[in-house]
């Protein structure tokens, strides 16, 4: 592909993403939505139909996944132990900077990216990207910022809970009714467009705090986490697509998830929403450049 073909190819799959987030934004500075029953409803019904619609909605081969699951898993554990010397060497909790660097936007950026840049015969890959880091992020990620959080609950988060119904589905090649699956989906469908307006929203609520650390972790998050990606990927041997999506997986900004955790459990939410916006932020830079290593 040549070098012209290649920007207009990034700039078709990242033109609709940034779209999306700067009407957020540009909604959100003028009317300032208070967003926080739409985000729990999204998580609550859209992103688990979404989920469980891209699992039970069409043949599923779980083990297919397992090297690519392995994969994401290994780029986000890696990326907290990189990270955790250089909090050391910044002179900031491992706590408030730690999470950020491990837990990726997956599902705000990763879901719509991967769609937009392999088309749907890729969301399944991407749910399970996602849903490694989501889980991972519910489970790890909470006792990470307090020891006394409780795994046993996980499966009550409802988009764990509908993965694993759409995995039994998938398992036990069930058929849905045709219409059942069309309701599903088209709750899905609101997932994603919604994830990303409201990201624009949530970032005219944050400062930019100490720059010294979120500008470390701008850069430090997608390049470590695009480093691993190649590493993991050529040492698993997975297929082309696969390598590619977890190049970008790895090339992802935090999650703004990270920033709530850090309210919920008074872990310097300030900050944190500071490595958050300037990340997400950084990836206008970094995301074009996975592509373009990944296309």
């Amino acid at each position: 592909m040549s070098g012209d073909g290649l920007f207009v190819r990034i700039t078709t799959i990242l033109f609709p993403i940034l779209a999306i987030v700067a009407a957020g934004y540009f909604y959100g500075r003028r009317h300032k939505p208070e967003m926080a029953v739409a985000n729990r409803v999204n998580m609550d019904v859209f992103v688990p139909a979404l989920v469980f619609g891209a699992m039970a909605g069409k043949p599923f081969d779980l083990a297919a996944f397992g090297p690519l699951a392995a994969g994401g898993l290994a780029v986000l554990l890696g990326s907290g132990l990189i990270a955790w010397p250089v909090a050391r060497m910044l002179g900031v909790q491992w706590r408030t900077f730690v999470p950020p660097m491990m837990f990726n936007n997956s599902g705000n950026i990763g879901l719509p990216v991967a769609v937009l840049t392999w088309g749907e015969a890729a969301l399944p890959a991407a749910v399970i990207l996602f849903m490694v880091e989501n889980t991972l992020h519910f489970s790890l990620g909470a006792r990470m910022l307090d020891s006394q959080a409780r795994l046993l609950s996980l499966w009550r988060v409802p988009v764990v809970a509908a993965a694993i119904a759409g995995l039994i589905v998938a398992a036990l090649k069930v058929e849905l009714w045709q219409p059942a699956v069309i309701a599903i989906k088209m709750l899905g469908d609101v997932s994603i467009p919604l994830l990303l307006f409201a990201l624009g929203v949530r970032m005219t609520d944050v400062s930019f705090g100490d720059s010294k650390v979120a500008v470390a972790g701008a850069v430090l998050r997608p390049l470590a986490g695009m480093a691993l990606a190649w590493v993991v990927a050529w040492t698993l041997g997975l297929a082309a697509r696969e390598a590619a999506m977890l190049l970008v997986f790895g090339a992802l900004p935090p999650a703004v998830l990270n920033f709530l955790f850090a309210e919920r459990y008074r872990q310097e939410p300030e900050q944190v929403a500071s490595i958050v916006l300037v990340g997400n932020l950084a990836a206008l830079a970094f995301l074009p450049l996975a592509l373009a290593l990944a296309l």
